[in-house]
């Protein structure tokens, strides 16, 4: 009896290795009626963050009961063990090493610590060996308790921006394959210091600068930098038909500072939406 007929691949194995197909072979063999979805095989090495990134901001758009597998640094230990939960809905399966916090924010969830014997004597291929055991007893209907004991994710490491007064310090969380740049800024804390004022988004040190918030990439000229809220709710900084993050020098991690006219400055049109 098959409850959910999807599992998600997110890994950091790229495809010109022989991971991925092992996985899915492990899956169809254990769950034959299963669809099995990649969301993503090509992040950096180790890339927790951006895993978390963008499995955080698709996985909703499947049907509640998804299972999602994450396989990125799998290797179990005392600090990271193995775990399985179910936060809105859908379940997820990987290791705790932070990760997971990043996904599902301040959503209730429930957790367990797998403690679910894997079928081969080797331990570094915890998704082929374990995870997908796993998976496919929650496709077959086994609760999250038959698969281990209560667990509490461990805090997670997210940064979250400053905001000093008149102004707020932000940092780029994450950089997509158009490299359009997105900071950690949230559409909610941008109008709430902004109460309506100009501002000035400053990049590089001051080397950039951007005056409003646009709707769409173009909504400037070619090659101009453009600055919006995407659909994940975040500030983005793009260039229409450009690389930004190249172009511009901006990596991960790198500062983004947005200045708030003074209060005592504020001309009449300062309720101005740009």
């Amino acid at each position: 009896f098959i409850v959910v007929a999807i599992i998600t691949l997110t890994s950091d194995w790229v495809l010109s290795d022989y991971y991925a197909p092992a996985v899915k072979g492990a899956i169809y063999s254990a769950v034959p009626d299963v669809n099995v979805v990649d969301i993503t095989h090509n992040l950096d090495p180790f890339d927790l963050r951006s895993a978390a990134f963008i499995v955080k901001n698709c996985y909703r758009n499947f049907p509640e009961g998804t299972i999602h597998i994450l396989a990125v640094e799998t290797e179990e230990s005392i600090e990271n063990p193995h775990i399985a939960l179910k936060v809105n809905g859908h379940y997820f399966i990987g290791t705790d090493n932070d990760v997971f916090s990043l996904v599902i924010d301040e959503d209730p969830y429930e957790a367990v610590m797998i403690d679910v014997v894997q079928d081969t004597d080797f331990f570094t291929f915890s998704t082929r060996d374990r995870f997908v055991k796993v998976a496919a007893m929650i496709a077959k209907g086994q609760p999250l308790s038959d698969i281990g004991k209560p667990y509490e994710l461990k805090e997670k490491f997210d940064f979250k921006p400053a905001v000093y007064g008149n102004w707020i310090r932000g940092i780029v969380i994450f950089i997509d394959a158009y490299e359009n740049v997105v900071t950690n800024v949230t559409k909610e804390l941008f109008e709430k210091v902004r109460a309506g004022r100009k501002f000035s988004i400053k990049l590089c040190h001051g080397n950039y600068e951007i005056e409003e918030i646009s709707s769409g990439y173009q909504d400037v000229d070619m090659a101009d930098i453009v600055a919006l809220f995407g659909t994940h709710g975040y500030l983005e900084i793009a260039m229409n038909h450009g690389k930004a993050s190249s172009l511009l020098g901006i990596e991960r991690d790198s500062v983004v500072d947005i200045y708030f006219e003074d209060d005592k400055d504020s001309s009449s049109q300062e309720n101005t939406l740009f």
